[in-house]
This record gives C-alpha cells, structure tokens and sequence, in this order.
C-alpha cells in the first residue's frame, strides 16, 4: 500500500493559497454557496448545539412592573440542532517528468492548485444547492409554490408577483423579511426578457432597458425589492464518469428560492441556514493548501481540503419556488 502523507513530509503552501483572493475566485467560478449558506466558525467538529425557536423570536410579551414587583421573564427553551462537519479534499500530481518538459509553458503549480481548489469547492457548492433547492425540505403551501407561468415565457410571466407572494409567506411564517432571491444563470438570463420585467425597470426608476443586456443584477434587485440577487452559475458534468460529458448547471433552472440569507457570522441571526466550518485540523474555508512528495508516483502532491457542514437553520426562512423553467 502507498504510504500515507503525515504532517512530517507535507508543506503548507501559503504561496499558492495567496495566488487566489478566495472570494474573488468564487466571483468568477460564479459559485454562491458560502453567500446562500454563509460562514460561522465552530470550535467543535460535532456539536448539538441551540437555537432561538421562532416562535420565541416572535412572541409578545408584557413588560409592565409594578413598584415592589418583580420583572416578567422569559420562559423558553433552545431548539436543538445538529452538525458535524466532514474533511473534503483533493490532490493534484505535479509530475517531474512534466514539471522539467513544460517549465517554460506553464505555472503548473497554480494550475494543479487552481484545479484541486475548484473540485473542492465546487463540491460544496452543490450540497448548498441540493439543501436549498429542496422540495422534500419544503413542502406544503407555507413553505413551497409551483409558479403559474414559466419565468422562460416572456410574455406571460409574473416573477414580480410570485416573489412578491413568496415574500409574504416567508414573512407570515418566520415573522423575517426575506432579503435574497436565489436563482441559477439561465434563469436569471430568462427574467431579462420578461415583459413584467422590462416593464417594471422602465416605469419605476429601476433604470433604463431598452434591451435584455442592459439589465444587471441590481436592477433586478430594485425591481424585487430585495437586498441581494444571488445568481449560481457553476457548472458540473452531470455524466457518469467514461461517458460522454453533459454539462448541467449546479443550481437547477426549475426552482428559484426567496429567503432570509444571514449579513453576519454570528450564529444566533436567523437565516435559512449556514455553512459551519472548522479549522481545528488546519482546515480554511477556501481550502488549505498542503504539498508532500510520492515516490510512489515520482510527483509533488498539491492538495486542497476543509472541513464542513452546510445545514439548514429555520426553513421558514425561505419559501421555495418550483416550475421556474419550462
């Protein structure tokens, strides 16, 4: 069996870590997870810790004292939740054979690097997605609607007045004011072309639209009243590994989500979930990066890991739009 790398012969590559600004790179891989399910730092790997009960973040109170009387004072109790984060990683050979014959042609170090760090975190951009655009999470007529008309059918099409109701029965659930939609590319290609779209921009001082291209994510913002449009445009090979390759996109074009993402890391903020992270055993959230030697292989080993778990906080907190696509 090959030997195993121990902390003896691997390296920390910090170099190559540099190379990459981490959400820069997101930006341009287009990937949203950690936007959808943003970060909160754990001390534990495993933790059954507790959260607000939404039903305690929204009751009413008396708050009245009398003189000589005693102050009321709350009475609930934390809603347990789970999480156990799970090392991902992966290695890139740089070959030496290689290494010598293409000096000249190519930094093989950043491509070995920039390879690993996009299968790791394309990885975990699609349990986000799988979390999120979930229609066995969210069911029934308070969590779930199947829109009318297609968002890819211009003419027709009402996505103002879908994310408008999905808005409201997020609100009406959760007491939260949603302040995101999530969408994948070609969709948010398809709501350039609606007419309620366009029309909307061009009478509301959203901006000017004379055409599909003109219209940018914060238009659209303005349009839906919403803080932040969060667009997935990563791409997998949805194939079976040896057949021919079928690109799909990570975040399905039949669902767009409207929800309550979370603006700060700490934990106690409502939203409709988070990424939990820990970086106990070195793990960063943009993936550490290690390098060691296999004889095994005659090649330097780049490899890139975290540790993770992506988990839904208060499904109230979002409401799930379904036949989003023809």
């Amino acid at each position: 069996m090959p030997a195993t790398p121990t902390s003896s012969n691997t390296t920390v590559r910090a170099d190559l870590a540099a190379f990459f600004e981490f959400d820069l790179e997101m930006e341009s891989r287009e990937y949203i997870g950690t936007k959808v399910l943003p970060v909160v730092e754990t001390q534990l790997q495993a933790d059954n810790p507790g959260k607000v009960p939404l039903e305690a973040l929204l009751q009413e109170v008396d708050t009245k004292r009398s003189s000589g009387g005693s102050y009321n004072r709350g009475s609930w109790q934390f809603e347990r939740f789970t999480y156990a984060t799970e090392e991902n990683g992966w290695e890139e050979p740089v070959d030496e054979r290689d290494e010598k014959r293409y000096q000249d042609l190519l930094q093989i170090d950043q491509i070995a690097y920039s390879r690993a760090v996009n299968f790791v975190m394309k990885n975990h951009e699609k349990r986000c997605a799988d979390l999120v655009f979930n229609a066995t999470t969210w069911t029934g007529a308070s969590l779930t609607t199947g829109v009318t008309n297609e968002w890819d059918d211009a003419p027709n099409a009402t996505p103002i007045v879908d994310v408008e109701a999905a808005r409201l029965k997020v609100y009406n659930g959760s007491g939260l004011w949603p302040n995101a939609l999530v969408i994948n590319k070609k969709v948010f290609h398809n709501l350039r072309q609606c007419d309620e779209i366009i029309d909307r921009i061009n009478s509301a001082g959203a901006g000017s639209a004379s055409k599909a291209s003109d219209i940018t994510a914060a238009m659209l913002a303005a349009v839906f009243d919403l803080k932040y449009i969060l667009i997935g445009g990563g791409s997998k090979n949805s194939a079976k590994e040896g057949q021919t390759a079928s690109p799909a996109q990570i975040w399905s074009d039949e669902y767009a989500m409207v929800c309550r993402v979370a603006e700060t890391g700490d934990m106690r903020e409502p939203c409709v979930g988070r990424t939990f992270h820990w970086a106990a055993d070195g793990s960063v959230i943009g993936g550490l990066v290690e390098e060691y030697y296999s004889d095994e292989v005659r090649a330097r080993m780049i490899r890139v890991r975290h540790d993770t778990d992506e988990v839904i906080m208060y499904p109230q907190a979002g409401h799930l739009l379904s036949n989003i696509t023809t």
